[in-house]
């Protein structure tokens, strides 16, 4: 819908598009810590590990619930047929996180010899919470059936291998902003630990992300149209080079030795793959038939939620640089839970 030649269906989409791509890399690196965890042994390491998120991890969620607060507000028929198609996976995402967050509180609170349970809910909950949110990720990239505006297929439409296929990316996308995010900070044997296992982690993502985007090609002909037709085959060209050369980059900065550059090479490339996947499903807010305009909430109603949204996103912006600011640096051993 426009008001005086401002579309604000688009500026919404764009707004949700920009909170769901903050909450992946932003809780994705915490939620990777947890896949990780279980390849520490070392109680006083995974001290450290669960230390360098604990004063953000709860702050990274908001984003995740701006997300859905703005579908819901902006587009009510995308958040229906959405959440109906998405229930089953959606509600395990929802349980991991439930379990990933009483870990971090009640970790620190057990006993020496009860502390493995919590550790264990931890690497559990993460585990749980990422693969089904790749589930739905890949549900949402195959299409949802909509029938009189109505979710039209099956509860159990996202148990199939492409949607599986994009949990395991998922998995590894998270491990690996989780493995370089600690590279920046944390020092000594369990830095070192994470520069061995990003170097793997990143072939093992990149190589996911090709089979993923051939997969998708081949399942859907639309798509490879928007990929290849005409001079879109240039764009798509330009994206696959950019992505190379992140993946370039990221290994590079692990043999120098940087302890920033990779996890910023990782966030270039999430966020190239989450261009791909804009461009792959454009104009569509529900794949493969219900446009941005067809899902819109009354225009009335779309400006008035903008209008609290441009207070609400910039204190967002604030408060999330000055808790990094603020808790910025190394986290060594001994250092205390905030």
């Amino acid at each position: 819908m426009a008001i005086q030649g401002i579309d604000l269906s688009i500026i919404w989409g764009v707004i949700i598009a920009f909170g769901l791509m903050m909450y992946v890399i932003m809780d994705g690196f915490d939620l990777g810590l947890g896949i990780l965890f279980a390849l520490i042994e070392d109680s006083r390491e995974r001290d450290v590990m669960m230390n360098t998120v604990a004063p953000v991890w709860d702050g990274n969620e908001t984003w995740l619930i701006l997300g859905g607060a703005a579908l819901y507000g902006a587009f009510p028929l995308a958040y229906a047929v959405i959440l109906e198609a998405l229930y089953l996976p959606l509600v395990l995402v929802l349980a991991g996180l439930i379990f990933r967050g009483v870990a971090f509180e009640f970790r620190f609170k057990a006993e020496a010899h009860r502390r493995h349970v919590w550790d264990k809910a931890f690497i559990g909950g993460s585990i749980v919470a990422t693969f089904f949110q790749g589930v739905a990720i890949g549900t949402y990239i195959s299409g949802i059936p909509v029938v009189d505006r109505q979710f039209a297929g099956g509860a159990l439409d996202w148990l199939a291998p492409f949607p599986l296929l994009c949990g395991v990316g998922l998995l590894l996308t998270y491990a690996l902003l989780g493995s370089t995010w600690l590279l920046i900070k944390t020092e000594g044997m369990l830095e070192s630990r994470m520069r061995h296992y990003s170097r793997p982690l990143t072939y093992l993502l990149a190589l996911v992300i090709v089979l993923i985007c051939a997969w998708t090609a081949w399942i859907h002909a639309d798509i490879a149209q928007r990929w290849l037709a005409g001079s879109h085959w240039m764009r798509s060209l330009l994206l696959a080079v950019l992505a190379v050369g992140a993946v370039v980059m990221i290994q590079k900065a692990l043999r120098k030795r940087h302890s920033h550059l990779p996890f910023i090479g990782v966030a270039g490339l999430v966020f190239l793959g989450y261009l791909g996947l804009a461009i792959s499903i454009w104009p569509n807010i529900v794949p493969p038939g219900i446009s941005l305009w067809q899902a819109a909430s009354p225009p009335s109603s779309q400006l008035f939620a903008l209008i609290g949204a441009l207070f609400i996103i910039p204190v967002i912006l604030v408060y999330t640089f000055w808790s990094y600011h603020v808790f910025r640096g190394k986290v060594k051993v001994g250092d205390a839970y905030h």
